[in-house]
């Protein structure tokens, strides 16, 4: 191994005991692998099988808590114990292979597609619309449904404590439920749910309580509780860094393992403001970084990439597309092999790389999102 790339590989113990190998972890990413039910199947645990060799933890395509926060095709489902040997399947793969095992729960809300709905219209904490075409207007959820969501992400967090996970990552991002409670864009409530900036925060604090509770009354080992965050909307209303500076100050006092902070480049500046180039991840460590390990992510391609971001201070990265296209990302730094790493993927790679068919089909057919090459 190069000298200069030391860092990656040093250890890491978590607060609540949980040691990772490295600082490189695989980002949760939808892999569209799981069947009608919600069980995992052969493909997903092979997807999953080849990319948890190196990595010190997996976090896992987002699993739903209930049927009606189902968010995407043939996702994977935490919502009833029926689900804990599918769950069990998918923790043994991963931790068979060496990284740790981290399950993302969430619910859609308002973003559950059309031809997932259990009723007629998504839930939300307010009637308000997403601004993104054929948005459903919502149902605004009343006090006792919120409270069964909430049961529920304690519920989940049970089922993967028994599945073997060795935790769960709270999805509080990219526009879902538990965001959307945040956020002043989709909550307009004037009940304990809603209306400040404080009230608009006791829904997710709700949940990272009935977590932790979970993880109090069922883990017999050390189990990670990590939360995921979006640091902005541009939306207006919406959040902005400033909301998320005070919500982040309140976060870094719930005995988290870790933030992980959802952006699309790690050195990306503002979405509501072009002139504000600052990064909102190193923005977010230099608040809170201290109290919290943060989780920093987004376009970091090379061994450089990510050693620059760990110099930051920011103790861990997460990689997504990376792994995608070089399952043996973290192995080949080890073995000094960084030159070898692929950074493009080509339209005869699936078989390969053993890629899902739905994903490899969005892969393929979105222009930009990944270097595909004819």
């Amino acid at each position: 191994m190069n000298n200069q790339y030391t860092s990656i590989f040093k250890d890491y113990t978590f607060k609540r005991g949980v040691t990772l190998k490295n600082r490189v972890m695989m980002a949760p990413m939808t892999n569209f692998a799981s069947d009608e039910e919600g069980k995992v199947t052969d493909d997903e645990l092979v997807y999953y099988k080849v990319r948890s060799g190196g990595v010190g933890a997996v976090i896992t395509a987002v699993a739903y808590v209930t049927r009606d926060g189902k968010g995407f095709q043939n996702e994977i489902s935490a919502d009833s114990d029926e689900m804990i040997p599918s769950l069990k399947r998918l923790a043994d793969t991963i931790k068979g292979e060496g990284a740790r095992a981290i399950l993302q729960i969430f619910h859609a809300g308002r973003m559950a597609p059309k031809e997932e709905l259990v009723e007629d219209r998504p839930v939300s904490a307010s009637e308000v619309a997403a601004l993104r075409p054929g948005s459903i207007t919502p149902r605004e959820l009343t006090e006792r449904e919120i409270e069964n969501i909430i049961d529920a992400f304690g519920a989940a967090t049970r089922r993967a404590i028994e599945a073997g996970f060795d935790g769960v990552e709270i999805h509080g991002a990219n526009t879902y439920l538990i965001q959307q409670f945040f956020s002043p864009h989709s909550n307009r409530r004037t009940d304990k749910w809603g209306g400040t900036l404080e009230k608009r925060m006791t829904f997710p604090l709700a949940v990272i309580d009935k977590v932790k509770e979970a993880v109090n009354a069922y883990a017999s080992n050390p189990f990670i509780v990590g939360y995921r965050i979006s640091p902005e909307e541009i939306e207006n209303p919406g959040i902005t860094m400033e909301d998320t500076l005070s919500f982040v100050d309140v976060l870094s006092e719930q005995d988290l393992d870790y933030l992980h902070v959802s952006v699309q480049d790690f050195w990306q500046g503002s979405i509501r403001d072009d002139q504000d180039k600052e990064s909102r991840v190193t923005m977010i460590q230099e608040r809170v970084g201290n109290k919290v390990p943060i989780i920093g992510v987004g376009s970091l391609h090379t061994p450089d990439d990510v050693k620059k971001a760990l110099d930051t201070g920011v103790p861990f990265v997460s990689l997504g597309r990376e792994l995608i296209m070089e399952p043996k990302w973290i192995e080949k730094v080890q073995a000094g092999q960084e030159s070898d790493i692929a950074t493009t993927l080509s339209r005869k790679d699936q078989e390969t790389l053993v890629i899902p068919d739905v994903l490899w089909s969005a892969i393929t057919n979105t222009p930009g999102w990944f270097p595909v090459e004819d």
